[in-house]
């Protein structure tokens, strides 16, 4: 056995996102978001289920902390529900949906936690959607405004801001797949609204720098590296392909790259850009390259790409690994996706502080006749992935912290309740909270600061 001992000062947390978690949806004032109006659409999540109720966290959030102190948990990244917080967008602001997260703050810094917050986590009001969304530009100057009022109220003390969770996912699985709120199938419309989501991090981190002098402001897109199968011309094209698509789109630009020009000329030749960037207008670009503090990092795995790929989808021609072990969610834990893109953002983009801000895994295993939860494959699963977050501080990639998701199960989206990532179990009919031996591993790795290798 071999000890993986991490930087001094390195954070150690746990990610959750309002819609997930809090419940108490049409609450002390709160309006429904998108994502609301989407899970009561039949069809659209697994039975019908909703984030109604979810883990009641908006009721239970005092147990919620006394927990992660238990576990010696240094750091808590949570969103703000932006339809409890501005119900009709960006002017009115509703005083009992932000004093909910003044009270969350102040109870996790009495416990010595340091709040990381993200300001959207998919939950636009339903308000807004209804003059189109996110590809609609209106919706920045909405943005910022909520931004303004979140960190005039919380920046004396939180000192960690986030903008966006994954804009790819707001962007593209939302308005070209799909399969997340608003549910569209429409190319221009995903990059407008890609754009609007960018430019509206752009604009908003000197609102928060304003605010909260001495805030660290960053942005957390999703990556999923991609790898061809062979070294075959197509497959290499494949996976080029997808890299523009999935990371380039979105990383170039934040790192003034501008939109990458091979994806522009295709995207233009596939009528994705019917008209071209005309919804880019000057200065948008350099709002949108503002220099970050930090990057967030989510990576669960990775893709791999073989053959030709349909651009109406963008859907991998994905070659299962049959060496690989996968996690319920169908993802293969391929512990080198964090790696390389730890390495690539420092590298090549020289991002000044990287945290990890998403990685873990979704396994079903339950209390056992004693209430244990022996979840093994998820500690080997972190124990993969952490050495190689070690490895990169190693090869001087400036890696200051990680964030597992999740802190507890919760609501997973358009796969609803069928998928726990949590370290802490959650029984949805009694709300009960019980730690997974995960946690408790997490515990130990956190109080020595190392990992444990064999």
């Amino acid at each position: 056995m071999s000890i993986l001992k991490f930087p001094e000062n390195f954070i150690w947390g746990v990610a959750t996102s309002a819609y997930q978690i809090e419940g108490a949806w049409n609450e002390d004032g709160r309006s429904p978001s998108h994502w609301d109006t989407f899970a009561h659409t039949p069809g659209k999540t697994r039975n019908g289920e909703s984030g109604d109720v979810a883990c009641d966290h908006y009721h239970r959030w005092p147990e919620d902390i006394a927990l992660m102190a238990s576990l010696g948990i240094q750091a808590y990244r949570f969103s703000v529900s932006w339809p409890r917080i501005l119900p009709t967008g960006g002017s009115q602001v509703n005083q009992k949906g932000l004093d909910f997260y003044d009270k969350l703050v102040d109870g996790l810094l009495e416990k010595g936690i340091r709040p990381f917050i993200t300001l959207y986590h998919w939950e636009l009001p339903q308000t807004l959607q209804d003059l189109g969304g996110w590809p609609e530009r209106e919706v920045v100057d909405h943005f910022v405004a909520l931004a303004d009022v979140v960190s005039r109220r919380l920046g004396d003390r939180v000192k960690d801001w986030i903008t966006h969770n994954e804009p790819w996912c707001t962007s593209m699985l939302g308005h070209q797949i799909g399969q997340h709120a608003p549910g569209w199938q429409d190319w221009p419309a995903a990059l407008k609204a890609a754009h609007h989501v960018l430019l509206s991090h752009g604009l908003a981190v000197p609102v928060i720098r304003a605010n909260a002098p001495q805030a660290e402001v960053g942005i957390a897109p999703n990556y999923e590296p991609a790898y061809p199968l062979t070294r075959a011309p197509e497959d290499v094209e494949a996976a080029r392909l997808w890299d523009g698509y999935f990371i380039r789109w979105f990383n170039d630009p934040l790192f003034g790259l501008h939109y990458p020009a091979d994806m522009v000329a295709l995207y233009e030749t596939k009528k994705c850009l019917p008209h071209g960037l005309d919804f880019v207008q000057a200065g948008d670009m350099e709002a949108i390259a503002v220099p970050l503090d930090f990057i967030g990092v989510n990576n669960y795995t990775r893709q791999i790409m073989s053959g030709q790929i349909s651009l109406n989808h963008v859907q991998t021609a994905a070659s299962p690994n049959p060496n690989a072990s996968y996690t319920e969610m169908d993802w293969e834990v391929y512990p080198n996706s964090l790696y390389d893109t730890l390495n690539r953002l420092h590298f090549h983009y020289h991002a000044p502080k990287i945290y990890v801000t998403e990685n873990g895994c979704s396994y079903s295993d339950g209390p056992d006749g004693n209430g244990r939860i022996a979840d093994q494959r998820r500690v080997d699963y972190f124990q993969g992935y952490l050495a190689g977050v070690h490895q990169a501080i190693g090869n001087g990639v400036p890696v200051a912290g990680y964030f597992i998701w999740s802190f507890m199960d919760n609501f997973e989206w358009a796969r609803g309740y069928s998928q726990r990532f949590g370290i802490v179990y959650v029984d949805y009919q009694t709300q009960q909270r019980l730690p997974k031996d995960s946690a408790y591993w997490y515990k130990d790795v956190i109080k020595h600061n190392r990992l444990k290798t064999n």
